[in-house]
């Protein structure tokens, strides 16, 4: 019988993405766009759609690449990270948007950035704790506020790709998992 640690699994736990704040925060910047482009934009914009993918792509990256893990730390990496492109993509698409309407982004000193941070430090913040800026009827600060979520997320998944790269640089990934646990099996049988 194998006696490997749970630690110590060939396919360890994975999975768990709720838990990430990355997905929570681009759950959030995901419904935020589907609300700023219906109410900002013309339908028939191709621009909506565009958007709309960019935040559900960084949302469901996350998603897919955190059920990856367990197996491919290589996969959870390159998932991880087209999460952080797509939100690198929407990012420029709100600074597209202040820039064309002739509207001011928001710089780190800027009184409503700062109060965007002690929001984004609350433990459980959700839509609803940004719903008041997000669906401002101010354009200005409904991208603003956006902006500075994707800003977060961005940041988050940056340190996220830096862990995930420990991570393996530390365990390895599953072939040095599976050849550890043949070895292991050898080992005990031959005892």
């Amino acid at each position: 019988m194998l006696t490997m640690m749970a630690n110590d699994r060939v396919v360890p736990p994975h999975g768990g993405y709720r838990k990430l704040l990355s997905y929570r925060k681009a759950e959030i910047v995901y419904d935020a766009t589907v609300y700023f482009t219906g109410r900002f934009y013309d339908r028939r914009d191709r621009t909506v759609d565009q958007m709309v993918q960019a935040a559900r792509s960084g949302k469901q990256n996350i998603i897919e690449g955190s059920m990856a893990s367990g197996t491919s730390k290589e996969t959870e990496l390159k998932l991880t990270n087209v999460a952080r492109a797509s939100l690198e993509e929407l990012q420029e698409d709100y600074r597209d948007f202040l820039r064309v309407k002739g509207l001011v982004e928001w710089d780190a000193r800027h009184p409503y950035t700062l109060r965007l941070r002690e929001l984004n430090r609350q433990p459980d913040a959700d839509y609803e704790t940004f719903r008041k800026g997000i669906e401002h009827e101010n354009p200005e600060i409904s991208a603003n506020v956006i902006l500075g979520l994707i800003k977060v997320c961005c940041y988050l998944l940056d340190r996220q790709l830096e862990s995930i790269e420990q991570e393996f640089l530390e365990h390895g990934g599953i072939r040095e998992r599976m050849t550890k646990a043949r070895l292991q099996r050898s080992s005990e049988k031959g005892r």
